[in-house]
């Protein structure tokens, strides 16, 4: 009986679950008659039913057909492309070989709104910070106002612009949105004053966003929607490092100067 505990073990490590010995063994258990009958050969599951009926001559009925398999719609891409949701047709944006449009950055600049007479006067603020009484830029633009016939010290209107409004936040700051807040800013504040004979635009931030032009309109004048006409001038600034432009300016004030002067003759 040992023996044959052995045995078994020793099989069932090797992972054999059935065995026959070639010869009897002692002491060990009688075989089982089904162990010792040939197996019959496997037939295909299709075929078995004929082979059968061949051997009882009895003709093998047809085969049944096969089931159809059911139809799938497969969506066309074109329609997939049209109906697919916002959110999936921005995460394809970020997969890496997509083209996306770059990102403009928001531009950098400072405006102060003055008041002169009949003239406001929209200014590049070259720091950054409100003009001084002494700063070269407000010596300068003290002249150009004595030339054009009006006082010499204008009066603030309202705290400079400065753009970006914000450091941080999703809030859109591109150069539409600029333009869109500076000439809302502008109108605003000249409908809380006297009628305005002239709007000054001193520097290319003010002439962009205020005037919706370029370098190209200084020393011209502007009819600008909302805010009326407009005259353009380089920036204090740029005045001051090439003082050739002054006398295309001085020329362009004294056709442009009695938009201003010819109400108080």
């Amino acid at each position: 009986m040992i023996a044959e505990l052995r045995r078994r073990a020793y099989l069932s490590a090797m992972q054999v679950a059935s065995w026959l010995p070639r010869v009897d063994l002692p002491f060990a258990a009688p075989s089982r008659p089904e162990l010792l009958a040939p197996p019959e050969p496997e037939q295909p599951a299709d075929e078995a039913p004929t082979v059968q009926a061949l051997r009882e001559g009895v003709a093998p009925a047809p085969a049944a057909p096969a089931a159809e398999r059911p139809k799938i719609e497969v969506p066309k891409p074109a329609a997939t492309a049209r109906n697919a949701r916002p959110e999936v047709a921005e995460a394809a944006d970020d997969k890496p070989g997509a083209t996306r449009a770059a990102a403009v950055p928001p531009p950098r600049f400072a405006l102060q709104l003055l008041r002169a007479g009949d003239c406001a006067v929209l200014v590049e603020l070259p720091t950054g910070e409100p003009l001084q009484g002494r700063d070269p830029a407000y010596l300068l633009l003290k002249d150009l106002l004595r030339a054009a016939g009006l006082p010499d010290s204008p009066h603030t209107i309202g705290e400079p612009v400065r753009w970006p409004l914000l450091v941080r936040g999703n809030m859109d700051q591109g150069p539409q949105a600029a333009l869109e807040f500076v000439q809302s800013f502008v109108a605003a504040r000249l409908e809380e004053q006297a009628p305005c004979a002239c709007l000054w635009l001193v520097g290319l931030p003010a002439v962009r966003f205020a005037g919706e032009a370029d370098a190209e309109a200084y020393n011209r004048e502007l009819q600008v929607e909302g805010l009326g006409a407009a005259w353009a001038l380089p920036g204090l600034e740029l005045l001051m490092d090439e003082p050739q432009r002054k006398r295309e300016l001085w020329q362009a004030m004294r056709r442009v100067r009695q938009r201003w002067t010819s109400g108080a003759q």
